[in-house]
């Protein structure tokens, strides 16, 4: 009997074989994907009426699985369990291994978005949470597609604990050299870590200040009040006393003012409390105390010290601006003068000398 066309072989199988295949794969993936379909979309249904998360960690399994990953398993089932004609490939069991890794590398990232996502969602500041995120996202993805790449090297016959050992020592060699780099990062994990300030937010180190405008791997850049950019290495930062004024409840407030010496006794007694209706008729204030403070070289000085329950530092200074008016308004309706630096000159005219002081001839 002459072969026919579909008895040609390719890969050790005939066309035929190869027809018969192809058939039943597409009718499993087609089976499968119907499934996808219909149970996702009842999970996402479902997902989005309950507040349980396990869920939507089942849709958002579900919605990752692409559709080349079926089409694979499909016609792996398709060799194995229905076309019993033909061999075995043996270049199938390494596809599909290499398809369960990048199938695993990308659901794991789908989970890791959702878990980033929920986490932003549960945070009231989403600034303070932006870089924190971030960090954790880069770092587990990292971690998934390591051990994907390590599952493929391994499918191949890689000795991966071999490479395991060298990329162990290779990592303490690249450690030693880059000790300056790695403690930036370690210092910027323990800012996404502990957060002790976040993006725009107003910081004072040392003699620099300004708002941060970007929390990076390396550095921290802050804008100053004068408008440059200036820029911290992420350890030197965190080895400084950093004063976070944005993480304040209240802010606290001190002023003083000087009236002049020859103010009335009976008013000097009225000032501090006149000082004090001033600042409790200002709202979001909580007065501290105001005292007759010290007798100056040019005044008799009062000390006035309030906390602003608006921790802004414009709104402290509205209410100050506010308090101030309202002295000086005060202190015209009663008289009472404020000091200013003052020098009294006594003069004294005696006999045999004139105004300048210099002596003169006496009449005989």
């Amino acid at each position: 009997m002459n072969p026919t066309f579909l008895d040609i072989e390719f890969l050790d199988i005939t066309l035929l074989a190869w027809v018969k295949l192809v058939g039943i794969t597409f009718l499993i993936s087609a089976i499968f994907m119907l499934v996808k379909k219909v149970v996702f979309t009842r999970l996402q249904t479902l997902a989005a009426r309950t507040e349980n998360r396990f869920d939507d960690v089942f849709a958002e399994l579900l919605r990752g699985l692409r559709y080349y990953f079926l089409v694979l398993v499909s016609f792996y089932l398709a060799v194995r369990f229905f076309a019993v004609e033909t061999p075995n490939l043996r270049f199938l069991s390494h596809f599909v291994s290499i398809g369960f890794a990048v199938q695993f590398g990308l659901s794991g990232n789908g989970l890791i978005r959702l878990i980033v996502s929920w986490y932003l969602h549960a945070s009231e500041d989403q600034n303070t949470k932006v870089a924190a995120a971030r960090a954790l996202g880069l770092a587990f993805t990292f971690i998934v597609w390591l051990t994907v790449l390590l599952v493929m090297l391994d499918n191949f016959g890689i000795d991966i604990t071999a490479l395991v050992a060298g990329l162990g020592i290779g990592g303490i060699a690249i450690a030693l050299a880059l000790q300056n780099v790695l403690s930036d990062v370690l210092a910027y994990i323990s800012i996404i870590g502990d957060q002790p300030f976040s993006y725009g937010e107003f910081l004072v180190v040392g003699e620099y200040s300004g708002t941060v405008e970007h929390i990076g791997i390396k550095t921290t850049r802050v804008r100053s009040l004068t408008g440059e950019l200036i820029i911290f290495s992420n350890n030197d930062l965190l080895s400084s006393r950093v004063r976070n004024y944005q993480r304040m409840n209240e802010r606290r407030a001190l002023f003083t003012i000087g009236v002049t010496y020859d103010t009335p006794h009976e008013k000097l007694k009225e000032i501090p409390e006149m000082l004090k209706a001033a600042v409790e008729a200002q709202e979001n204030v909580r007065f501290e105390r105001s005292h007759l403070k010290t007798f100056a070289p040019y005044s008799i000085e009062y000390e006035v010290v309030f906390f602003t329950l608006v921790p802004e530092y414009l709104v402290m200074m509205d209410i100050q601006q506010a308090i101030n008016l309202q002295i000086h308004r005060e202190f015209q309706e009663r008289g009472i003068q404020f000091a200013f630096p003052t020098q009294t000159l006594n003069v004294n005219k005696g006999e045999g000398f004139d105004i300048a002081g210099i002596s003169a001839p006496k009449a005989s």
